[in-house]
């Protein structure tokens, strides 16, 4: 098993081609996941910016790395300049080009840099953070695949917390990368302007019918028993039943987790 100590890192193997790479020291508790292929590496999102993340993810592979945006927020690209290989949605190509769409900076700079319970780096600062922004190397869609060699990742468009958000499903392990579409521990967003609160439901319904082994959200804790995706079902139809989908209704509590409208 493999070990790395670093002051703002958390590297867990998840599996001996597969890790978590966490940034604890924040309130966002944000995941990034390395996946090892034969022929190249995929690093789903880059995490939040404020130290360098290629520190660890140089020390875990030679291979060439393909970064996969689950969507662009700036806790998910912050590591994103550090990497020649970007791919995104074609939905938020223009957002990581031109910046994050009704999120001001003055907001972006003031979460970025609360609540934080670890030493950072002598270069961040947050009064003068500045989200990634750049072209990406190539757009993602529905269907795609991306085959790592020897390890193959379906690409899902799941819109809601974002309009080009997706999903990765590792085929040969079954592993769900949800990003901030699922995830436990505090409530999943859509909330925000940007959010869409049916598009999001409609997004939870599709993965909660996959057949998967392990869920690896991009917040919290790092892995969720597959077992919730029947409570994930459940919880979709009472949201409609009750027609609750959309801004302003607030928090809605289930067994073992809960949507923010």
């Amino acid at each position: 098993m493999k070990q790395i100590n670093d002051p703002w890192f958390t590297m867990e193997e998840i599996d001996s081609t597969t890790f978590a790479i966490s940034e604890y020291g924040h309130w966002e508790k944000v995941h990034s996941f390395l996946l090892i292929g034969k022929e190249k590496a995929a690093l789903i999102d880059t995490g939040l910016g404020i130290d360098n993340i290629k520190r660890i993810t140089d020390q875990l592979t030679d291979l060439p790395i393909v970064v996969i945006t689950t969507h662009v927020h700036a806790d998910h690209i912050g590591g994103h300049g550090l990497y020649d290989t970007i791919l995104v949605h074609q939905a938020e190509e223009d957002w990581l080009v031109n910046g994050i769409k009704k999120l001001s900076i003055e907001q972006i700079r003031k979460d970025i840099g609360r609540d934080i319970t670890k030493p950072t780096p002598a270069s961040f600062d947050p009064s003068t953070y500045t989200p990634f922004t750049g072209k990406p190397t190539a757009l993602l869609s529905d269907g795609d695949l991306i085959d790592l060699g020897d390890r193959l990742l379906s690409i899902f468009h799941t819109p809601g917390h974002s309009p080009g958000h997706i999903c990765i499903l590792d085929n040969d392990r079954e592993y769900l990368f949800t990003g901030d579409l699922f995830y436990v521990g505090t409530p999943i967003y859509a909330f925000y302007p940007t959010t869409d609160p049916e598009a999001l439901l409609n997004s939870l319904e599709r993965i909660s019918l996959l057949q998967v082994s392990r869920i690896f959200g991009a917040h919290n804790t790092v892995g969720i028993d597959p077992s919730i995706l029947w409570e994930v079902q459940d919880a979709v139809y009472e949201l409609r039943r009750k027609d609750v989908v959309r801004h302003g209704t607030g928090v809605h509590q289930f067994k073992s987790f809960s949507i923010q409208f």
